[in-house]
Parts: C-alpha cells; sequence; structure tokens
C-alpha cells in the first residue's frame, strides 16, 4: 500500500556480512573476525538513520529506484567441518574430486588432515556466540516455498551437539571422484529393480545411488555443493549484465549495469581486471570487504567524490579452520591460473602443521598454512612486496631459521 511506502537515499538488500558491513561502514587485507547474529533492533539502535525491513525481496525496478517486498552433498567448507564434527555416527562422504578440501588446498594438505577424522576431538573450552539458527514464524509466508537464505558461516556447527547413538563407529567413508546420481526414497528403492540390494544393504529411510555405481542407506542427506547467486529477484524488468556463474556482474566501483543499483558479496560477479594475487570466492571475508567498499563508493558518488579500488583487493587473503586446525590462504594459493610457470615448496610437521609456498619466477605469490605456524604476516609481505626469493630456495621453510626475524 501506499502507506508502506518509503523514500531513502540508500536501499540495502540482505542481512549477510556484505548488507551489515555495507550499512555498518565498519574497517588490513589479512583480517580475523568474529562472526554473531544479533537482531535487527541492534543494529537500528547504533544508527538512529538506518531502518531494518525483515522481509524478502520480490522484484526490483532499477530504473525507477523501486524496491518491492514481501513477508517470506560436497567439498566445501560447509562439508569439511561437518564430516568432522559428526561423531558417532557412520558418514559417506561423496566428493567428486580426487582429494578432500579441493576448493581451499591441495592434495598435500587433504593428506595432511585426513588422521584427524579418525582422531579424538579436543573439548572445547569457549562458548559460541551464535548458538541458534531459526526461522521467522511471524507473518505471511505465501510464496516463501524454495526461498534461498544466508550462509551459516565458519562456525555453523559451534554449540551444536553432532553425536549419533552408535558405539565405536567406524567413522568417515571417502568416496572419491563421483557424485550424487539418484536419491530414492524408502518406497521408491523397495520399487525400483535394485530391491535386490535390499537384504544387502538393510532398511533405512533413504538411499542415495552414486555415479560410480555403489549405493549406500542412510537416515539423511545433506547438500553441501556450494554457493549460487540469488540473482532472480533483481532481473525481472531490468537489464542487469550477468556474469557466467548468474552473478551480476559489477565494476571496480560495485555498479552493475543499471545507473545507481551496486552489488556486494555473493550475489555479485567481479567484473573488473583483478589484480595478479587476487581472485573472488564467495567467502565471509570477500563478503565483508565488498560491504565495506560498495558503501564507500555509494557515498563518494552521492558526494561527487573520486574513489579508487580499495587495497584489500589486491591481494587475496582469507582465515578459517580446517578440521580444528588454523588454516591461513594468501595469494595464489592454489597456483591459480600460473599453468606451469610456478613451483612450490612444502614444509609438513605431522599433526601439527602444513606450510605452502607458491612462487613463480623466484617470487613469492601464494601460500597455504595450517595450524600455528605464525608466519602469515611475514609471507603477506613478501608476497606483496613480490621480493626476489631465487637465492634463499628451500631454506625459506627450513624450520631452523626464524624466518620472521630474518626478513624483518
Amino acid at each position: 500500500s501506499m502507506a508502506s511506502d518509503k523514500q531513502v537515499t540508500f536501499v540495502i538488500v540482505g542481512g549477510g556480512i556484505a548488507g551489515v558491513t555495507c550499512a555498518e561502514q565498519v574497517s588490513k587485507t589479512l583480517e580475523e573476525f568474529d562472526i554473531e547474529e544479533q537482531p535487527s533492533s541492534v543494529l537500528e539502535e547504533k544508527y538512529p538513520n538506518l531502518k531494518v525491513l525483515q522481509s524478502a525481496v520480490k522484484l526490483l525496478r532499477a530504473k525507477e529506484h523501486v524496491c518491492t517486498l514481501i513477508i517470506v552433498i560436497g567439498n566445501g567448507g560447509i562439508a569439511l567441518e561437518l564430516v568432522y564434527e559428526v561423531e558417532g555416527c557412520e558418514v559417506i562422504w561423496a566428493i567428486k574430486d580426487k582429494a578432500i578440501g579441493n576448493t581451499f588446498f591441495d592434495a598435500g594438505a587433504a593428506q595432511f588432515l585426513i588422521p584427524s577424522l579418525e582422531a579424538d576431538k579436543k573439548e572445547r573450552s569457549l562458548p559460541c556466540k551464535r548458538a541458534r539458527y531459526t526461522t521467522d514464524k511471524t507473518g505471511d509466508h505465501s510464496g516463501a516455498s524454495g526461498g534461498l537464505g544466508s550462509a551459516l558461516g565458519p562456525d555453523w556447527h559451534e554449540g551444536i551437539e553432532l553425536r549419533g547413538t552408535v558405539q565405536n563407529s567406524s567413522g568417515v567413508r571417502v568416496e572419491y571422484e563421483c557424485e550424487v546420481d539418484t536419491i530414492y526414497t524408502q518406497q521408491e528403492f523397495l520399487q525400483s529393480q535394485l530391491d535386490t540390494k535390499k537384504s544387502e544393504l538393510g532398511l533405512w529411510p533413504t538411499y542415495v545411488q552414486l555415479t560410480n555405481g555403489k549405493i549406500y542407506g542412510c537416515d539423511f542427506v545433506v547438500s553441501a555443493t556450494g554457493v549460487v547467486p540469488n540473482t532472480d529477484p533483481f532481473l525481472s524488468g531490468n537489464n542487469f549484465e550477468l556474469a557466467g556463474d548468474h552473478g551480476l556482474r559489477v565494476d571496480d566501483q560495485m555498479r552493475t549495469s543499471e545507473q545507481d543499483v551496486y552489488a556486494a558479496g555473493d550475489v555479485c560477479t567481479a567484473g573488473w581486471e583483478p589484480s595478479a594475487l587476487w581472485q573472488q570466492m564467495r567467502l565471509w571475508t570477500q563478503a565483508r570487504q565488498m560491504g565495506w567498499y560498495a558503501s564507500r563508493c555509494m557515498a563518494a558518488d552521492v558526494l561527487e567524490e573520486p574513489i579508487e579500488l580499495d587495497f584489500c583487493f589486491e591481494l587475496f587473503s582469507h582465515i578459517t579452520k580446517f578440521f580444528s586446525y588454523k588454516g591461513v590462504l594468501l595469494g595464489k594459493f592454489n597456483a591459480q591460473g600460473l599453468g606451469q610457470d610456478h613451483e612450490l615448496l612444502v614444509r609438513c610437521t605431522k599433526g601439527q602443521e602444513y606450510v605452502k609456498l607458491v612462487l613463480t619466477g623466484g617470487r613469492m605469490v601464494g601460500a597455504v598454512l595450517i595450524g600455528e605456524t605464525d608466519l602469515e604476516e611475514t609471507f603477506e609481505n613478501l608476497i606483496l612486496n613480490q621480493m626476489d626469493l631465487s637465492r634463499y630456495g628451500e631454506e625459506l621453510l627450513n624450520p631452523n631459521i626464524d624466518i620472521e626475524d630474518y626478513f624483518d
């Protein structure tokens, strides 16, 4: 109704990291931060000029500057943490790659982490800040089926009891280089030609057939297969340029092809020529960086001030956890786009650390650090200043040399 129409300077759609950061304009390339779920009233109390509307976008009319609202399996980060955290039940982990965690690291790092699936897990002493996930039950949810939610984030499993009833469970079984072919309900399986396998598999609520021909019965299936840009609500009646991944293509000031419409986070795809040391990945770190930078670009446009691409897009950097180990990814950490023109230096101490450096032309362009290495700041600086490290060779990872002091 017209009574609900609001005229504002900026409309920020999305309550994830990018959206909240853009609204807050909070502020270093490499940083570690805590994510805490809070009610929208916290933002409104903190910023008197901010009004939060809890609703899903039904339609965006870019040219008229009108936004219409209504009430409403895998090998990535979520899958990695899920198979590690679940205890007391058997887990079948189907991945399409030759090694686990292919999105974040190579087969060497995967081999370093595999023993953690069998090892006893340490008890956590710190409480989780975000212990509950709920769906708002209020209001009209007509048309809400198929709605998409925001990413759960790096500590989604904290405070959740992921323990089954099976004693002495054999743990995780990984099925490599395969995908899900078909998922059957119990009734569908019993009526199918695969019923001959019933005596072998037993009776389960659901059954999964993999592309390698294997069939497993299970209690439930968890699909953790990545992020899809949720652009559909914005396309009707507009002329947005889309990237190959269906994200809204943005320029180096986070502007879409529609005037006065900016995009940040998972919904967008960087359309500018990236730095040789940066690539886009739909992670919480980049959502925060994009949201913050987008807010600056929006303000600069209103004030008619020039703005340059933020330094955070100069070097890819991400801090996370892999099977309870601290993980740091820098630059071209998996030699992305380097072809054969690179060399790798690796240091691995079983159960403690895994360090991999990526060099090209004697200069460091990427790194993977797993464990408490305390090397991230040093390697970040070496990547950024592009110092010729040819004369050091394998001594770069000599554990008897304090490399931090050497390059201080």
